[in-house]
């Protein structure tokens, strides 16, 4: 019942503020339109329809706004007045009043506002869906960073039962998609709902929030491509977050970058390097980057902001998605097609030459073209037809990482469309599997095992006679089958030390005859 109801809420809200103006677009003779016109006649449509849209998403709730922050990205695929309006989901959302902000601060740390922090801005500096940010200063006395300039996160309130409704809507939706619809089980709309749910209500826990930019700040210390704010923890709470305070342009004012002098076709190149940084190298990537979430410096540096939604790949994941970017990128259909298969996302009876052939004929066209040239609308539309063929099952743990990549896209089709994103991508797709797969990874997983072996290979005849013991009838070939693997395992893995050292005693005996 309660679903219903929010359901009708979300087609009252609709027609309210004329929304069916998109859906009735095709109907070429206006009757439909008139109709509802004349049965809603008490409507107030005078604004433009993007507004009008972007009150809507506003009115609905925290989901909504999201949903038109990414689209807000793609401006090859919205019409550029929609675009516009909806940019402004990114960071200006209405904000609640400063009291109810004050109120929350205060009851989190069981104190006046005066005794935590100084220098207190009412006017808040930015408004998202789920919280909104006000400036000030740490408390002056003693310690390393009295009085230091901060941006304190505020969680707004009475988040979590609207957005407990919309997901449940959202749930009872997916179920209806996989029951009705052929394509139902292969999409798997209910995992990516419960995916989506995850990392919402994490977005929840400012606490979380808090922990994931501090883990972002240590995996790019020292890096000239990206900073991070630093996160203040006495002045943390589920509810409140405090952080450096830090000054940049935003992403999306591209012509007041040029004026300060900033290297745009760099700074586009860097946005690639960070992208794949975070994805291949650390498994933990910013996954809502979209240009209210990210700032330049003068000197050309990203700034990242808002950490409530992050993304994690496994070492498997990212073996496999490395081995298909990089196959892409040197035209390799066949390699794709086959690493699909070795990571079971297509079932196992599928012909390699065939699904080749089908790739080939979706990516080819996109090739030695800038991102201004491509329509990825028309190539994920492909896309999809071409995995509905095949029976390419959706991954749940990918979805994540595939809203990061449509808003990466977005972010470099507004900051310079002429950038060759294969060119860029490909020399670090090739470093980085060189170094999972060449000497250095085999040498760095060697040191990594290295104490596990040690703890090991001692305890292996006591083990075994352990398992002989107490299950002697059913686990004696058991055990011993597994000793000889083991032990197989071993002696190969010594004799590839042997081989290796030998080899580059052999090198530098070389070098100095």
């Amino acid at each position: 019942m309660l679903r219903l109801i929010r359901l009708a809420k979300i087609l009252w809200i609709a027609l309210r503020f004329g929304l069916d103006e998109f859906a009735l677009a095709a109907d070429t003779s206006g009757r439909l339109g008139r109709i509802v016109n004349t049965v809603l006649f008490f409507r107030e449509l005078s604004d433009p329809r993007a507004v009008r849209l972007r009150h809507a998403l506003e009115a609905l709730g925290p989901i909504f706004v999201k949903f038109g922050q990414v689209l807000s990205t793609r401006r090859d695929l919205l019409p550029a007045d929609l675009a516009d309006e909806l940019a402004k989901l990114q960071d200006q959302v209405p904000p609640f009043p400063t009291e109810l902000a004050v109120a929350e601060i205060e009851r989190a740390f069981g104190r006046p506002l005066a005794e935590v922090f100084s220098n207190f801005q009412a006017q808040p500096v930015a408004s998202a869906s789920v919280a909104q940010v006000h400036f000030a200063s740490l408390p002056k006395g003693k310690g390393e960073h009295a009085g230091t300039p901060v941006a304190i996160k505020v969680l707004r309130p009475n988040m979590l039962p609207v957005i407990e409704r919309d997901l449940a809507l959202m749930d009872s939706g997916a179920l209806l998609i996989e029951r009705l619809f052929a394509d139902g089980p292969r999409l798997k709309p209910r995992e990516i709902v419960s995916e989506f749910a995850k990392h919402l209500y994490d977005e929840l826990d400012l606490m979380r929030e808090a922990s994931n930019c501090s883990q972002l700040r240590r995996n790019f210390a020292g890096s000239p491509l990206l900073a991070v704010p630093e996160v203040y923890w006495d002045w943390c709470t589920p509810t409140v977050m405090t952080m450096q305070r830090m000054h940049g342009t935003p992403i999306s004012q591209v012509e007041r970058l040029r004026e300060q002098g900033v290297d745009i076709p760099r700074l586009a190149r860097a946005g690639v390097e960070i992208f794949f940084t975070q994805v291949f190298r650390h498994g933990f990537f910013h996954a809502d980057m979209h240009p209210g979430n990210v700032f330049v410096s003068p000197g050309g540096q990203y700034i990242a902001l808002d950490f409530g939604i992050m993304g994690t790949l496994t070492d498997v994941d990212k073996n496999y998605l490395a081995q298909n970017f990089l196959a892409f990128f040197q035209r390799d259909y066949k390699r794709v097609a086959q690493a699909h298969l070795e990571a079971g996302w297509v079932p196992p009876g599928t012909r390699v030459d065939e699904f080749e052939g089908a790739i080939r004929a979706v990516c080819e066209p996109v090739f030695d073209r800038p991102i201004s040239e491509i329509s990825f609308g028309r190539f994920l539309l492909r896309l999809f037809q071409t995995s509905r063929r095949f029976n390419v099952e959706i991954q749940p743990q990918l979805v994540m990482l595939q809203k990061t990549l449509l808003n990466i896209e977005g972010l470099g089709r507004q900051l310079y469309p002429q950038l060759d994103l294969w060119e860029t991508a490909k020399p670090f797709l090739e470093r980085w599997m060189s170094e999972q797969v060449g000497i250095r990874g085999f040498l760095r997983n060697l040191k990594q095992e290295a104490p596990r072996w040690a703890t090991m290979l001692p305890a292996l005849p006591r083990a075994l006679n352990h398992a002989l013991e107490r299950d002697p009838a059913q686990g004696m070939k058991e055990q011993l089958d597994r000793l000889v693997l083991e032990q197989t395992r071993q002696r190969r893995l010594l004799a590839l030390l042997v081989i290796l050292v030998a080899c580059l005693a052999l090198t530098q005996a070389m070098a100095l005859w």
